[in-house]
């Protein structure tokens, strides 16, 4: 919790745009973002120490603060308030992803992620049928940007440069998604893993009929 200042930001014009956010009013929170947008990048990158994630994360964030504007207190410096907000945002992408990257590599090595006509990793086995259904399953959970990135890369063998070209995007946009794609499909294989036990014990026949 952030303890109020004695003296606000632009005083009644902070107050009057914040108002205007409130009510829907877009131009309003446009000049909010522009006004703010470095500093909260700055402070993105200082935490992902690259500019396509720094991006995302900041572009994140604001959406975030928007949602919460309703709780800021007007007797606090909006600017303070904004910082420290987006500053505990970035600290818990920062832990999630560190946790995420951690799961990652003791459970689906990034690495193992390759194409078919490779020799290692789970898609050398695809013709085991229940290999096959997981990684269907796991991907189609995964939102379509990241499972395109995915799919493109360790399945169709693009390098980055021709899937930046495909997608219209920068290369480094396309490199955060496949990273990040990798990570969720690895959570997603994990999730489908840890609830196989149970669902083939529902699925067990008994014998000797009915109880």
């Amino acid at each position: 919790m952030i303890s109020p200042v004695a003296e606000p930001e632009g005083g009644s014009e902070i107050d009057a745009v914040i108002e205007r956010c409130l009510k829907g009013d877009q131009a309003a929170w446009t000049i909010i973002v522009q006004q703010h947008r470095r500093k909260v990048f700055n402070l993105a990158y200082k935490f992902v120490g690259r500019f396509d994630e720094a991006e995302d994360l900041t572009q994140d964030i604001f959406v975030k603060i928007f949602k919460a504007l309703h709780t800021f207190d007007r007797r606090a410096n909006f600017q303070t308030w904004l910082i420290s907000v987006s500053r505990n945002l970035c600290i818990d992408h920062y832990r999630s992803v560190r946790k995420e990257r951690a799961t990652m590599a003791r459970d689906v090595d990034a690495s193992e992620l390759t194409p078919a006509s490779r020799e290692r990793g789970p898609y050398a086995q695809l013709e085991h049928s229940d290999v096959k259904d997981m990684i269907r399953r796991a991907m189609a959970e995964l939102p379509e940007t990241l499972s395109t990135a995915v799919t493109l890369r360790d399945l169709q063998e693009f390098s980055y440069q021709e899937i930046a070209d495909q997608l219209h995007l920068p290369e480094g946009t396309v490199k955060s998604r496949i990273n990040r794609g990798r990570i969720e499909l690895a959570r997603q294989i994990r999730k489908i893993q840890e609830s196989a036990p149970a669902a083939r014990l529902l699925a067990k026949p008994t014998r000797g009929g009915t109880a």
